[in-house]
C-alpha cells in the first residue's frame, strides 16, 4: 500500500478539510503531518459548519483513525477545547484520535514571543497569526522544543521551567508588556487532560499500518506557496506544506507516496501580506470575496482576492507531483461574464511562464487570457454531466496548462456539493 497525500497547492484556504471529509470513508487512517493551529480546515454538513484547526478533517468518521503527526505543532489549549467541541457533539474522540509522541508542544511564552516578534516590524509584519507557530518551530530546529512524549517524563516540569527562562531572556529585548503566569494555568490544566489520551510512536504505528494493506491519507495544511523553502518567502509559514513534508512529518519513506491530490480554487486567495501578481482591488475582487464568504476560519481576517494564477498553479503541482487536480468554489465565479487566467508574467521586461524567484508586484505583470463565464447556478448540480459548456471549457483549459486532469469540483461549501469526475476517488 501507499500513502496518498492531500495538500493545496496556493496560499491556503483552499478547502482541504472539506475534500478530507469527502474523502476518508476509503481510507483507515488520516494523518495530518504539518502546521499548527493557525490552519483551520472547514468542513459543512447538515447544516453545520466545522473548523478543524489541529485534529484531521477525518474526525466525524467512525470507520477511521486520526494521527497528529510529529511534523504538527500543539497548542494543548486550543486543541482540548476543540476536542471538548467534538465530544458535545457525540463525537467518539478517544479512540480515534492518537497524537505522535514527537509532535512539539506550543507554550504559552512561544505565544508571547510571537507577538511580541510581530509588533516589532512595524510595517514589515508578515501577517502571522500569532498562535506561536513560528516560535516553537524555531525551539523545534534550536533543540530546545518540548514534545508530547515529555509530558509524561519526570523532569518535565524543570524541561519547561528551563525553555521558559529562555524565552523571558529574549522577550526581555522587546518593549513588550505581559503577563505570562495568567497564561500558564489553563496550559497546565489541558496537558493534564491530553495525558489521558493516545500517544503513540506514530512512525512505527504508520508504517506498520501499511504492511497490513491499510489505506492511508496525509493530511496537509496551509498552502504550498506559503512552504517555509519553496513559497513567497519571508511571507511564508514556519513548515514544509509540501509533499515532501508528509514524508518527516509522519515518519513515511518518499517510496511509499501514492496519489497526490492538490486542491486549488478556481480563483486565488491570500492572507496577510505577500505577493499575490492577481490580485483584484475592483468591485469583482469584493464580490469574490464577499460571495465565497473569504474571511479567516481562524482569524476572521478578510482575505485578499485575484484571479487564478496558472505558472504559480503549475509550480505547485511540480513540486508536489500532483496526480490529482481538485478544484474547489466553482460556484463563487458563476456570474461573472467573463473570467481571466493569468497565463504568463511581464518579468524585467520579458514574458515568462513560470514563477521566479522574485515575485513581487513592482518587478512583475500578470498577462491574462479571457474565458467566458456562466450566469448558471452551480450549488444544486449533482452530477458533473450537469456542469454548463463554459465552466467545462474552464476546467479543460486548466488541464492542459497543468498536464493533470481535474477529478473534483466543488459547487458549495455542504460534502454534498461535491461533483466527481473520476469515480475511483470514492
Amino acid at each position: 500500500m501507499k500513502v496518498d497525500v492531500l495538500l493545496g497547492l496556493q496560499w491556503g484556504d483552499e478547502g482541504k478539510g472539506k475534500i478530507v471529509d469527502v474523502l476518508t470513508p476509503k481510507y483507515d487512517i488520516i494523518g495530518r503531518f504539518q502546521g499548527g493551529p493557525n490552519a483551520g480546515h472547514t468542513l459543512e454538513f447538515n447544516g453545520i459548519k466545522h473548523v478543524l484547526r489541529t485534529i484531521p478533517s477525518g474526525i466525524f468518521h467512525e470507520s477511521s483513525i486520526n494521527i497528529i503527526g510529529n511534523g504538527v505543532v500543539i497548542d494543548p489549549v486550543v486543541l482540548i477545547a476543540e476536542i471538548d467541541a467534538l465530544i458535545k457533539m457525540g463525537v467518539d474522540v478517544k479512540s480515534k484520535l492518537f497524537f505522535a509522541q514527537k509532535a512539539h508542544l506550543i507554550l504559552p511564552s512561544h505565544r508571547l514571543l510571537d507577538a511580541a516578534s510581530e509588533a516589532s516590524k512595524g510595517k514589515e509584519k508578515i501577517g502571522s497569526t500569532l498562535k506561536g507557530i513560528g516560535p516553537t518551530y524555531m525551539d523545534k530546529t534550536g533543540r530546545n522544543g518540548i514534545r508530547i512524549g515529555d509530558i509524561i517524563l519526570p523532569n518535565f516540569k524543570e524541561k519547561y521551567n528551563a525553555l521558559v527562562e529562555k524565552h523571558k531572556q529574549i522577550l526581555s529585548h522587546h518593549n513588550f508588556d505581559y503577563d505570562l503566569s495568567s497564561m500558564e494555568p489553563e496550559w497546565f490544566a489541558a496537558i493534564e487532560q491530553l495525558k489521558t489520551y493516545k500517544v503513540i510512536e506514530s512512525e512505527h504505528y504508520i508504517n506498520n499500518a501499511l504492511k497490513e494493506n491499510k489505506a492511508i491519507l496525509a493530511e496537509g495544511a496551509q498552502g504550498s506557496l506559503l512552504d517555509i523553502d519553496f513559497g513567497s518567502y519571508p511571507f511564508v509559514t514556519s513548515s514544509n506544506t509540501i509533499c515532501a513534508g508528509a514524508c518527516t512529518g509522519l515518519g513515511i519513506a518518499p517510496n511509499r507516496i501514492g496519489n497526490v491530490f492538490g486542491i486549488f480554487k478556481a480563483y486565488c486567495t491570500r492572507v496577510g501580506s505577500g505577493p499575490f501578481p492577481t490580485e483584484l482591488f475592483d468591485e469583482i475582487g469584493d464580490q469574490i470575496r464577499n460571495n465565497g464568504r473569504e474571511f479567516g476560519s481562524v482569524t476572521g481576517r478578510p482575505r485578499r482576492t485575484g484571479w487564478l494564477d496558472l505558472p504559480a498553479l503549475k509550480y505547485a503541482v511540480m513540486i508536489n507531483g500532483v496526480t490529482e487536480l481538485l478544484m474547489m468554489k466553482a460556484d463563487i465565479l458563476s456570474g461573472l461574464e467573463t473570467i481571466k487566467v493569468c497565463t504568463a508574467y511581464t518579468y524585467q521586461g520579458k514574458q515568462i511562464d513560470y514563477l521566479p524567484y522574485d515575485y513581487s508586484p513592482e518587478l512583475l505583470t500578470p498577462v491574462y487570457t479571457e474565458l467566458r463565464g456562466w450566469n448558471q447556478d452551480l450549488t444544486g448540480l449533482n452530477q458533473p454531466d450537469q456542469m454548463p459548456e463554459a465552466l467545462n471549457e474552464y476546467i479543460a483549459f486548466i488541464e492542459k496548462a497543468t498536464g493533470v486532469p481535474i477529478s473534483v469540483v466543488s459547487v458549495g461549501p455542504d460534502r454534498t456539493q461535491t461533483l466527481i469526475r473520476k469515480k475511483e476517488l470514492v
